[in-house]
């Protein structure tokens, strides 16, 4: 019976790995978008799990950073101006509504107080690079670290989903939306994919938009390393961001680059489907399970706050 039971032990990775292939290769063709690529995760998460999970976690960080580059050869210089201006104030009114909103009602709802600032940091910023980056500042540990990033990733995954169709129901223009899916979404890859499903116009705005805030990580974690009387080198700096605004520069400036900057925005497009599906694959059952109701209703409450109370101002103050 031994043999047996290690035949069909064996057999389950085997299938896993074909079907983790066949599916990456599916997200490489124009047939799967971002949303789909990110359902398609999330459902093989829960039948077979991800038989490549260290593997991709690297590959999500190293495909994210090139989307994100890739995508400033599709902008100019100009049409980032204008988005960086136009989200400025309204990144750093979010940011600090977010951050206090999140920690007050941590204490309120008696959380866990690094969890509370892991979750506010992510909500406010940048989703799991924000959580990244704040962790080591605070001595966050490993259990207090999952649960953040994995209370930013399903609210990450609703919002590729849910976004879209209110920017369609409130009859946002491209500008609003691409300035409301960079301030309301937490985690890069989502509000690019967000953005992206809506047109190509509220891509590049949200981008510029999304990496302005990004930059919000230096400062933030700076306050958290004094608060916590640690060491600021700790704190990690996006440098990917400088390398997307030297993108936009040569996309500008440099002749002869509008022939292969169409193929590179398209490459870049396509690492953003791969992305999401690799986001998608760690999305288990497991990982969510061990989140809890208090953390999550804390997460769920600042998200609301902020998406509702964005898209009122953008709605009366962008065009």
């Amino acid at each position: 019976m031994l043999p047996k039971n290690n035949k069909y032990s064996n057999s389950k990775p085997i299938l896993a790995k074909v079907l983790f292939a066949v599916l990456c290769l599916l997200c490489l063709t124009p047939f799967i978008t971002p949303p789909i690529a990110l359902l398609m995760g999330v459902v093989m998460a829960q039948i077979t799990g991800n038989p490549f999970e260290k593997l991709s976690g690297k590959a999500v960080s190293w495909l994210l950073k090139f989307a994100v580059i890739g995508l400033g050869f599709g902008m100019s210089v100009s049409s980032a101006l204008k988005a960086g201006k136009d989200g400025f104030v309204l990144t750093v009114a979010s940011i600090a509504i977010t951050l206090t909103l999140g920690i007050l009602l941590g204490k309120l709802f008696k959380i866990d107080k690094k969890i509370a600032q892991l979750i506010s940091s992510g909500t406010a910023i940048c989703g799991g690079s924000a959580i990244a980056a704040i962790a080591p500042v605070i001595k966050a540990n490993a259990k207090q670290i999952s649960i953040s990033i994995g209370i930013v990733f399903l609210l990450n995954a609703l919002a590729l989903f849910i976004f879209p169709v209110l920017g369609h129901f409130f009859e946002l223009t491209q500008h609003q939306f691409g300035v409301w899916s960079a301030i309301a979404i937490h985690d890069t890859s989502s509000v690019v994919g967000a953005a992206n499903e809506y047109g190509n116009e509220a891509l590049q705005t949200a981008t510029t938009v999304k990496l302005a805030r990004a930059l919000w990580i230096l400062p933030v974690s700076v306050l958290f390393a004094v608060y916590k009387s640690g060491s600021v080198k700790k704190v990690k700096v996006p440098y990917f961001i400088g390398l997307f605004i030297v993108a936009i520069i040569v996309n500008t400036y440099v002749p002869g680059i509008e022939s292969v900057a169409p193929h590179i925005v398209s490459l870049a497009k396509i690492a953003l489907t791969v992305t999401l599906f690799l986001i998608g694959t760690n999305l288990t059952y497991a990982s969510l399970k061990q989140v809890g109701i208090k953390p999550l209703a804390l997460a769920v409450l600042i998200w609301a706050f902020i998406s509702v109370a964005s898209l009122l101002v953008i709605m009366q103050t962008v065009t």
